[in-house]
């Protein structure tokens, strides 16, 4: 692995961060010592979930910073975190940000969720009006950390409308479940949330690993592993979700967007089997 011993900052995913530590830790390398000092982030939920940006930052050293808005909106970042504030502010110079009802496209009041719709303000050449992003966030007019006056996403983008999924009559999204294995002591970095649509409702099942020190102590720690994880999903969502541990290291990693929610009918038939239907 090449490293530049001037470079300060790094922009990528979440995924990819998380994929970069591991892959130096098991070459010998600690990603401290990469001399981060800034960590911008876009393209995928992940920098404004606190499980995962506490990962990143732990990781690294470094301040984490969420950003992003659409590939249609370049060149400008136009809601991004600040020094001082997570998140992401929306910087309404250059593009005017509105969070609106997906239905209706009107703009829904401060406190609720919606999906951002984008104005340019300045961009002559191929001006984009009221482009809807298909994304979702909860914005909030609250004064920011930082004190600036701009429309705030605590909790930046939760993800796509289209990857929302029911469970017993619940909406959910993956990065509210991403959030609940990232917290538990003993994650092993990833993680396969499983559905599956056979009937009205969806189920869900999750595939954790476990660390590999928390492995190597055995059945009891992973079963008492499994049990934190379970009760951890439960808080979070407020629901149960049948969860299974899986082999250290045996989940696929990317350097690409994570996607890690799967659609499989014969595997949640086969865990449910194994595991009674229950959590």
């Amino acid at each position: 692995m090449a490293l530049n011993p001037e470079a300060e900052g790094f922009y990528g995913t979440p995924s990819y961060a998380l994929h970069l530590a591991e892959v130096a830790r098991s070459e010998g390398l600690e990603p401290r010592e990469f001399g981060l000092r800034v960590m911008f982030f876009s393209g995928e939920p992940g920098a404004s979930v606190p499980g995962v940006r506490d990962r990143i930052a732990e990781a690294f050293g470094a301040r984490v910073v969420d950003c992003g808005s659409m590939g249609e909106g370049t060149p400008w970042m136009n809601v991004a975190g600040s020094a001082e504030t997570p998140g992401m502010l929306c910087w309404q110079d250059i593009v005017h940000t509105e969070v609106c009802d997906p239905a209706s496209a009107r703009r829904v009041p401060y406190g609720s969720r919606g999906t951002p719709v984008y104005t340019h303000l300045e961009r002559t050449s191929q001006p984009m009006i009221r482009l809807v992003s298909g994304d979702l966030a909860l914005w909030s007019d609250a004064p920011p950390p930082c004190g600036r006056t701009y429309p705030h996403l605590p909790n930046g983008i939760f993800g796509r409308i289209d990857d929302m999924f029911t469970i017993r009559g619940e909406n959910v999204y993956p990065s509210e479940i991403d959030a609940a294995p990232n917290t538990v002591a003993g994650y092993g970095g990833e993680h396969r949330i499983v559905i599956t649509r056979a009937s009205a409702m969806d189920e869900l099942l999750l595939r954790v690993e476990p660390a590999a020190d928390t492995e190597a102590r055995g059945a009891e720690a992973i079963a008492a592993f499994r049990d934190r994880v379970a009760r951890r999903v439960a808080a979070v969502l407020g629901l149960r979700a049948i969860v299974e541990i899986v082999p250290a290291g045996s989940i696929a990693r990317t350097d690409f967007k994570a996607r890690r929610v799967i659609d499989d009918r014969e595997a949640f038939a086969a865990l449910r089997a194994r595991h009674g239907g229950g959590a």
